[in-house]
């Protein structure tokens, strides 16, 4: 493990020199390996995004451990020819992929999904696509939508972050004013260990309070480059008996290997369940230092593990955004086959990416014997990247702009769900769509000029509540409030279109992912965190009591009770009956209070039982799409079973299942209409041809 590394020709002053160690090495590849079996194969390989924390120890490590190595010869770090070598390793190859990943996306991916993939483009070239991703993460509407193809660069902004602030710490904090080499390791020592403390107990807390948020910000994720920076003080001192460094050694490749395995999607990641993947590499890391060889050498120092290792970097850079793009050049989604060619296809580019673009720059000596011409190939690169995401964004801007949300819909008897009502007659009622791309024209959640965001009921500057008041001044006008998550929020194209007919005052008040019922709510699909717990708890207590006040003549309802989430270790069962109760609750006061309560029944589901751009790969054989009644609709909707609660003739059932599936199947393109929005929501388009129906429900409820 202790073999002189080729250093590239630099005129920087003589370093002693570096040891190239197969075992770290080996942690690169295992760590990759991780992360391209995750993302081909997330059903099998749960865990394999741990390979992200065994890259942030291994870096911290090397760059602490680098840094100090120059302050105990110089008493400095020269920072300029520090971050001119970061450029050098890391930016020619990501500004390549970025460009590349603009032009595929271009190329392949429907317009669309332009708008998020260049923004993401721009954030990614300048480091800062964590950040993004972390904004993302708590906009509701925005974590629905499809994967960018480059949201791996999440990873690499933190660790460009960490390059930028490290040095700079320990050289103030560690190097100012020290003279002794002892000295300003115990003092870098004492840092490290405060930054690791620190910023692994703000990853447990911010891991349970926030956790969407927490997996993508920096501080949750500093103590792992920390922990390895320990090593790197401590190196000195570190020197296992070979046993000891076999038995270790074997414990922490055994550790990683378990979180690959053994995490998922539900862990609570990265907090203190990071501790196995990072203490295990951290083991490895120990246990390899003063030893040439240990007792998985012959393994992890074959040329094939090696070689992996040689590439890792390149083969992160390329697989994503091969696997984004590549069902659309496939027109249908991945097979076992097609997986292994990504794969195949992922690791020549990456070959191919370390010998002519990673390697040669680095040597390149017009370009590596100068800080200033890094810094300046640096700006230019990212000049160009820009550019290439300010150009896909406008081409998406030049698209979209012929969407209408609120234009003309297509009409006639086989058109839309008039198709399936009467399938029969209809010669191809499941056949392919007009179109198979999801425009501006179906976006749930739009609304016209005349509606206004009001005041009140705003949480955390999340406004909740819009007043859409068609009315003209009207004093007679009928008040009608569209309460709910966002899965009643996707039935305000057909209620703003009956609005605007009728002379409605129709208020809008949703929360995404939260229910409106007196239930002790614990999150959305997974558990959220203490504070999100209790803004979407308080804005159902106040948008209930709202209701009250306000007493509307019509209140429209409704949620995607399936997936919302009660405290407790509850049967799906029990689950159930506390939700309905809840709803009932709530309701009752309505009632109570004059209103007319209509519970919009949910529809059948759609990414959770296919995949969310099934119609896109198979336009032309929407059939695919379909998935068999019991399926796509699975027991668990609390809406039907608390109207019969309930029992009022004020509070009424809008069941539209059988416009999405017959007796047997629930389908994805119904009379030419591409039925869902994204994995979660009914689009807008197919929403607003249901109006007659939400319009005859409201016609034959007593007293309206």
């Amino acid at each position: 493990m202790a073999t002189p590394a080729v250093e590239a020709p630099s005129n920087e002053p003589a370093e002693r020199t570096r040891i190239f160690r197969t075992d770290i090495q080996a942690l690169r590849a295992l760590a990759i390996a991780g992360v391209v079996l995750n993302h081909l194969w997330p059903l099998r390989f749960t865990g394999g995004y741990v390979g992200v924390d065994v890259f942030f120890v291994i870096s911290g490590f090397l760059i602490t451990g680098h840094l100090l190595a120059e302050i105990d010869r110089t008493g400095r770090v020269r920072l300029g020819r520090f971050y001119a070598r970061r450029v050098r390793r890391l930016l020619p190859a990501a500004l390549l992929v970025l460009a590349a990943a603009a032009a595929l996306v271009y190329v392949f991916l429907p317009y669309p999904r332009w708008e998020r993939n260049a923004a993401e483009i721009a954030a990614a070239a300048l480091y800062v696509e964590n950040w993004v991703l972390t904004g993302f993460s708590v906009n509701y509407s925005a974590a629905n939508e499809a994967a960018s193809a480059v949201q791996h660069y999440w990873s690499l902004s933190v660790e460009e972050q960490f390059y930028v602030v490290w040095p700079v710490l320990l050289l103030a904090l560690a190097g100012w004013g020290v003279r002794r080499a002892g000295d300003r390791r115990r003092r870098a020592l004492l840092l490290i260990c405060v930054i690791a403390v620190a910023s692994f107990a703000a990853s447990v807390v911010y891991t349970q309070l926030a956790p969407s948020a927490a997996y993508f910000v920096t501080f949750t994720r500093m103590w792992e480059f920390a922990l390895g920076g320990l090593v790197a003080v401590s190196a000195s001192r570190i020197r296992l008996p070979r046993r000891a460094a076999d038995l270790l050694s074997l414990v922490g490749f055994a550790g990683i290997l378990v979180s690959v395995v053994l995490f998922g999607p539900e862990t609570p990641f990265p907090g203190w369940t990071a501790l196995l993947p990072v203490l295990s590499t951290v083991a490895v890391i120990v246990a390899g230092t003063g030893h040439d060889r240990l007792v998985h050498s012959a393994v992890t120092g074959a040329r094939p593990v090696q070689w992996v290792g040689d590439v890792s970097y390149s083969l992160y850079l390329w697989h994503w955004p091969l696997i984004v793009v590549a069902p659309f050049v496939l027109a249908g989604p991945l097979s076992t086959v097609s997986k292994i060619g990504v794969l195949v296809i992922s690791l020549l580019l990456a070959w191919v990416t370390h010998r002519l673009v990673e390697r040669p720059a680095q040597r390149w000596r017009w370009w590596s014997t100068s800080t200033r011409r890094a810094f300046a190939g640096m700006v230019v690169g990212m000049i160009v990247v820009l550019a290439a995401a300010g150009s896909l964004h406008a081409a998406y801007a030049q698209q979209s702009s012929y969407d209408l949300p609120d234009g003309p819909l297509r009409a006639g008897a086989c058109v839309g769900p008039a198709a399936i009502a009467d399938a029969a007659s209809c010669p191809d009622a499941f056949g392919p769509p007009e179109s198979a791309v999801i425009t501006g024209a179906h976006v749930y959640w739009w609304a016209p000029e005349v509606c206004r965001p009001l005041d009140w009921m705003v949480y955390d500057d999340r406004a909740t509540t819009t007043l859409c008041d068609f009315s003209r001044g009207g004093s007679d006008a009928t008040d009608v409030w569209l309460v709910g998550d966002s899965h009643a929020e996707q039935w305000q194209g057909p209620l703003l279109d009956i609005a605007e007919k009728r002379g409605w005052r129709l208020t809008i008040s949703h929360f995404g992912g939260c229910p409106p019922a007196d239930v002790p709510f614990a999150g959305f699909r997974t558990p959220w965190g203490p504070p999100e717990v209790a803004v979407c708890r308080t804005w159902s207590r106040d948008v209930s009591a709202a209701v009250v006040e306000s007493r509307p003549d019509l209140v429209f309802t409704s949620m995607a009770g399936r997936l919302e989430l009660l405290e407790g270790d509850l049967s799906p069962e029990l689950a159930q009956e506390r939700f309905a109760d809840g709803l009932v609750a709530d309701w009752d006061a309505w009632a109570d209070a004059g209103s007319r309560v209509f519970a919009i029944v949910d529809p059948p589901l759609n990414g959770d039982v296919r995949d969310p751009d099934c119609v896109l790969l198979n336009p032309q054989h929407p059939l695919e799409c379909a998935r068999p009644r019991a399926v796509a609709l699975p027991p668990g909707d609390p809406l039907p079973l608390a109207v019969e609660k309930a029992d009022r003739p004020e509070v009424r059932l809008i069941d539209l299942t059988d416009a999405f599936c017959d007796d047997r199947s629930c389908f994805a393109v119904i009379g030419g209409e591409p039925v869902y929005y994204d994995a979660d929501h009914v689009s807008r388009r197919y929403s607003r041809m249901l109006a007659d129906r939400f319009e005859s429900a409201v016609d034959r409820a007593p007293g309206t």
